[in-house]
């Protein structure tokens, strides 16, 4: 059985690159079976997609990496060329490693984040629900988050780590003198704006608002930080409102608009405005980066800061690693065992269909009235005779060889002593 992986991230590809590629949960189920369409033996799938990476994980007879990248390529409407140049492909023991890298955080933008872990129970929850899942990979996802689960009990990996929710926070706090006299809108109703607005309410901002597609669950969130909630087709005329706009949303295309910043910034006298984009595809267009008062930080951006707090980390990595390396070697080892399923399936049935017939045999003695101990001495002598039949026939066997190879084999097999 082989195992293959296929993926891009923020290390391996740009921004706008990766929003190409961005799937929403909904979007994984059909996404799935368009795939597994594709190849030509139909195998297992997952598909992992999330800001900072798209991944698929595939398991199959024989490795597909290059129709795999072919199919990639032409969902996102670019050419294999282009998505080669930025991205990676892993087989077997490699694909291992990197599924319970990423899902330890190791692999993260943020090293030990936690969310990774979720975001990846997601996409496989999705690949079942597809009926794209399998034996092979359900046990690589499996053992992945009990990688991950001892990564996170046994090392510091997770310790300090600074969120691209604090980070957002304190790149606004070197903007604003004093955050409680800023007014926040976040827009989405997410994981990550929650996330999000969870750190900004601890600064006790002086407004915050929600703005989303669905207002239920924007009120629910609004609710909880004491805010106020507004419909998503209003925010370009409140946009002015607001200090603070952090973004995330599924959105494929932009939501806030070079115009609607513009005139937000006029209404405000050119009072600055402080914008983080965390969404891929891209929530606010790139050209709003250029205006003079704005201060936009996309989720690549937030990298820098980020990273100043991995270093106090890294004395972890080493044995997070270990912990990796021995996760792959008990995985790569239950693969080499599935090799002998079959083979142990035929011997099973083998078994069966012998002792079946002897012990038919057995009872039509038993009916015509025979002894009852010479008809067990009879099924025994049966079932040892056909058991061996097939290793007494190699060692009579005309060539030499054959029966030195016979000889050793039956000798493991058989005249092993209990220890």
């Amino acid at each position: 059985m082989a195992v293959w992986a296929l993926g891009i991230n923020h290390t391996t590809a740009p921004l706008d690159l990766r929003g190409r590629f961005a799937f929403a949960i909904d979007q994984i189920e059909p996404t799935l079976r368009g795939l597994r369409q594709s190849l030509s033996r139909q195998p297992e799938a997952a598909l992992i997609s999330t800001c900072n990476r798209t991944e698929i994980y595939c398991a199959g007879d024989k490795p597909e990496l290059d129709h795999t990248l072919d199919w990639l390529a032409h969902s996102g409407g670019v050419s294999p060329a282009l998505l080669r140049a930025h991205s990676y492909t892993l087989e077997d023991g490699f694909a291992a490693r990197h599924a319970f890298r990423v899902a330890s955080g190791l692999d993260s933008m943020v090293l030990g984040e936690p969310q990774i872990l979720g975001q990846l129970k997601d996409a496989v929850r999705a690949a079942e629900a597809a009926g794209a899942l399998g034996t092979t990979l359900s046990q690589l996802f499996q053992r992945s988050f009990a990688v991950a689960k001892e990564v996170r009990t046994s090392t510091e990996i997770g310790a300090h780590s600074i969120s691209m929710a604090a980070a957002a926070v304190r790149l606004a706090g070197q903007l604003f003198e004093d955050l409680g006299e800023v007014k926040i809108l976040f827009v989405g109703a997410g994981e990550m704006i929650e996330l999000c607005a969870t750190h900004f309410a601890a600064k006790t901002p002086k407004g915050i608002a929600i703005a989303n597609r669905t207002l239920e669950r924007g009120e629910k969130l609004a609710t909880r930080f004491g805010g106020e909630v507004m419909r998503l087709a209003d925010l370009p005329d409140r946009l002015h409102e607001f200090d603070a706009v952090i973004s995330c949303t599924a959105s494929t295309l932009p939501i806030i608009g070079l115009g609607a910043v513009e005139r937000a910034l006029k209404r405000r006298k050119h009072r600055p405005m402080f914008m983080v984009d965390l969404a891929v595809p891209r929530d606010i267009e790139v050209e709003v980066k250029a205006l003079e008062d704005v201060y936009l930080y996309t989720v690549d951006d937030l990298a820098g800061v980020v990273q100043t707090a991995q270093a106090s980390r890294q004395a972890a990595v080493a044995q997070a690693e270990a912990i990796v390396d021995a996760g792959v070697q008990s995985f790569l080892h239950w693969v080499d065992q599935r090799g002998s399923v079959p083979l142990i399936q035929q011997l099973n049935a083998q078994a069966d269909e012998w002792r079946a017939a002897e012990i038919n045999r057995a009872r039509k003695l038993l009916a015509k009235g025979e002894d009852v101990d010479a008809v067990l001495e009879a099924l025994s002598k049966g079932l040892t005779q056909k058991m061996l039949h097939g290793a007494m026939a190699e060692l009579h066997a005309g060539d030499a060889s054959a029966r030195e190879r016979a000889s050793a084999a039956i000798q493991h097999f058989f005249l092993r002593k209990e220890r």
